[in-house]
């Protein structure tokens, strides 16, 4: 006897599954987060050694490791110089508050270190950085990120680690205060939606 459900050919439920997984999976790939990231943490001192030798330290203020996601633009890079400057991640003595003055108020410094494990994505245990920005591309892009600071706060007071090089951070993390910040991504949905077939 053949059951009504029977009927159905057992491929039509295999294919069925794999264009929903594949589907799924699409999703999840036009979704992925691209944008620029920074992780900010205040800190009473940071500093960053290579080769045995320190090339950069800061006192109080904040350490930034910084992202760079290949599809990045000056946009990105602007909105993470503004929104880390002006982070209002120190209490204001003078009056009591909590979270209320930002690093320039506070005349503290701010080191910069390129960080592009921030876009490793684990495939099984070993991690994957194909969307990190490509190194001759980020070199130039991360040095002018690093000239956006220098002009919109005191030059002296902003610090960076050596691009590239194996480098050893030091911080002693205040608090602690650990914070993402990411690019907004509403500048990239245009051509993210260019791209989708």
């Amino acid at each position: 006897m053949n059951c009504g459900f029977l009927s159905l050919p057992i491929p039509y439920f295999t294919q069925r599954s794999i264009n929903s997984r594949a589907t799924n999976t699409g999703s999840k790939a036009r979704l992925q987060i691209r944008s620029m990231r920074a992780v900010v943490q205040r800190v009473t001192s940071a500093s960053v050694e290579v080769d045995g030798h320190i090339v950069s330290a800061i006192g109080p203020g904040l350490l930034v490791l910084v992202g760079l996601h290949e599809s990045d633009t000056d946009s990105d890079a602007e909105y993470i110089c503004r929104k880390v400057l002006n982070m209002r991640l120190f209490p204001n003595e003078a009056t009591g508050r909590g979270w209320d003055q930002n690093v320039m108020q506070r005349n503290y410094g701010v080191l910069l270190v390129s960080q592009f494990t921030l876009y490793g994505i684990l495939k099984g245990n070993k991690p994957d950085f194909h969307v990190a920005m490509p190194p001759q591309k980020a070199k130039p892009f991360y040095d002018s990120i690093v000239e956006k600071f220098r002009k919109s706060y005191q030059p002296e007071a902003i610090k960076d680690g050596v691009f590239g090089a194996m480098m050893k951070v030091n911080l002693v993390n205040d608090g602690p205060v650990t914070m993402q910040l990411d690019s907004p991504q509403s500048s990239k949905s245009t051509d993210s939606a260019a791209e989708e077939p």
